[in-house]
């Protein structure tokens, strides 16, 4: 069982969600929710309210991975979501009442005896509501040119009957159908995600009750190809980060690599379908559209290199699908994003290094950071890569060329003798800064002269960002840090990826093992949060995020290989 007023109801290949409105001050009820179109305003379509005698009574919610059950003293209902535009709805003893948004429908109509239609405009998204056995009462009093309220009753016929209902999303006209039961419906819902379950990555049992939440919430948060989606897309939160960025499906993709790979290369290529002419990637999109004003690092390299290590599925014919788009992205960065033309990559904004209010961009922007050229560093040897494998071994030499080039100028630029510098781009002032971020560098691991390496390692491992459950953001003892700072001290998810990832680069087993351990605890125990207080472990922010459950699925699974190497 999971806690709905953490983690949202839903299911693979919906947009249907149930779960409270978190935008709303105290104990919210729980609504049934529409998620398309981003963070939108007019997400909530009916409050969900348990009824019996016509009153509303009080009730306890049991979150399955394949049902939500809502208990009073009276009886229960159950709602599951058979198919991706279908919720179909039982109970006993008591009813189900959905009270409308004020406000936010054009109109309600009767189409027959014990179906009705809902046009909710705002959400353009039409609702047939069907009673199949009970009763289904609707007030909706039309005045001018809208429902001025909506409150819909699926009730049994009495007391002690079953009401069985179905709420069911349209665009246009709406097509008949026949339902199969509610228990047949949930019998395959089940079945589904028993499947999912057993295809994701193995980790090891001690971190079992965070396999079932990170299982369940990736699961769930997959959505139809739709609109701007021309794939299935993993979303981050069906709380409320409704959308996917440009390097959070990196690590969804890479998670799925192993056992679903044709999913994960649907997330990992997404955005290179909706890629400007430019070679820009958009900052993140929904069903209904793509930001541009932003961006995020060039981490595909690295992850596309680690995804054709885990199995034989990144073809050939894969590899030449994404060479081009890889290629327009790095030169994107080369090009559009050197403003003093000094041969070091910049970000104008902290939102495009991901890092949104990291303590590097605390004196304004444009800034050169090393963990910009790193990722570039690695993107170019992977183009090299797949041109090598391609037989266009000139350009394989120009991008192997390019990247040793690159590394040259990364370490001129920003070592300082002690460690690596944030800079800003043109005056080349160093920003003074504690963050986390100035470490990514190790992502190169072996590439950094050998008195480098150790020393970043040395002051990753002992300076003290790493804490009781993983590594900071920002030095805690900064004076820039805070408690839930966002990037200014919390710990996330995909910085402990690449720095885990970048610790074993660099021949620091041990270390890495000790960070992946710190994290999987931490979101054993806490849950999937966006990110965590680096001093507590507490979760902070949206609750229920994916790129945290694919993170603490692939350091499970390292742990789990590493567990297996030893016992044999």
């Amino acid at each position: 069982m999971f806690d709905i007023k953490k983690i949202p109801f839903s299911r693979y290949g919906s947009f249907i969600t149930i779960s409270p409105n978190h935008h709303e001050d105290g104990d919210s009820p729980l609504y049934l929710r529409n998620i398309r179109n981003g963070d939108n305003e007019f997400g909530e379509v009916f409050r969900i309210d348990i009824t019996f005698e016509g009153i509303p009574v009080p009730y306890k919610a049991v979150l399955l991975p394949s049902m939500l059950r809502l208990e009073s003293s009276a009886g229960f209902a159950e709602f599951c979501i058979t198919e991706s535009r279908v919720l179909q709805i039982r109970s006993h003893g008591v009813g189900v009442r959905l009270t409308g948004i004020t406000g936010a429908y054009d109109y309600a109509v009767a189409v027959e005896e014990d179906r009705w239609e809902v046009n909710h405009s705002r959400q353009e998204m039409r609702y047939m509501l069907t009673s199949i056995k009970g009763r289904l009462v609707v007030d909706a009093p039309f005045r001018e040119q809208r429902c001025e309220k909506i409150i819909v009753d699926f009730l049994p016929n009495s007391d002690m009957e079953e009401m069985e209902g179905v709420i069911e999303e349209f665009t246009t006209t709406y097509k008949n159908r026949t339902y199969s039961s509610f228990t047949k419906g949930h019998q395959k819902v089940a079945k589904e995600y028993e499947t999912w379950l057993a295809n994701t990555l193995e980790i090891p049992e001690k971190y079992a009750k965070g396999k079932e939440i990170a299982s369940y919430i990736t699961w769930s948060c997959v959505v139809p190809a739709e609109g701007m989606l021309t794939r299935p897309a993993m979303y981050m939160s069906k709380n409320w980060m409704t959308n996917i960025w440009s390097w959070d499906h990196c690590f969804n993709a890479l998670a799925l690599a192993k056992n679903n790979p044709e999913l994960a290369w649907d997330q990992f290529m997404i955005f290179f379908d909706l890629q400007d002419e430019s070679g820009m990637l958009p900052d993140f999109v929904n069903n209904r559209s793509a930001l541009w004003n932003f961006t995020k690092p060039p981490i595909h390299g690295w992850t596309l290199r680690r995804m054709w290590e885990q199995n034989g599925f990144v073809t050939e014919d894969k590899l030449l699908e994404v060479y081009q788009p890889l290629e327009k992205w790095t030169k994107w960065w080369m090009t559009f994003q050197d403003s003093d033309q000094d041969g070091i990559p910049q970000y104008n904004h902290g939102n495009d290094s991901g890092w949104d209010n990291s303590t590097i961009f605390h004196k304004g922007t444009p800034v050169e950071s090393p963990d910009l050229s790193s990722f570039l560093i690695i993107q170019m040897e992977v183009l090299s890569e797949i041109a090598c494998k391609m037989g266009k071994f000139d350009e394989a030499r120009k991008w192997l060329d390019e990247s040793q080039a690159l590394l040259s100028r990364m370490i001129d630029h920003f070592w300082d003798g002690q460690g690596f510098v944030a800079k800003r781009s043109g005056t080349h002032e160093v920003i003074e800064s504690n963050s986390l971020v100035l470490y990514v560098p190790l992502i190169l691991g072996n590439r950094l002269p050998p008195k480098i390496l150790n020393r970043l390692v040395e002051e990753l491992t002992n300076k003290g960002f790493l804490t009781k459950y993983g590594l900071a953001t920002e030095m805690p003892d900064s004076p820039l840090y805070r408690e839930d700072g966002y990037w200014r001290g919390p710990i996330w998810a995909p910085t402990t990826m690449l720095l885990t990832d970048g610790l074993l680069s660099s021949g620091k087993k041990e270390a890495a093992l000790d960070v992946a351990e710190k994290f999987c605890a931490m979101a054993t125990k806490s849950g999937m949060a966006e990110n965590f207080d680096a001093l507590t472990g507490t979760g902070l922010r949206d609750p229920a995020f994916t790129w945290t459950s694919s993170v603490f699925l692939l350091l499970g699974h390292l742990l789990a290989a590493e567990s297996v190497l030893r016992d044999r």
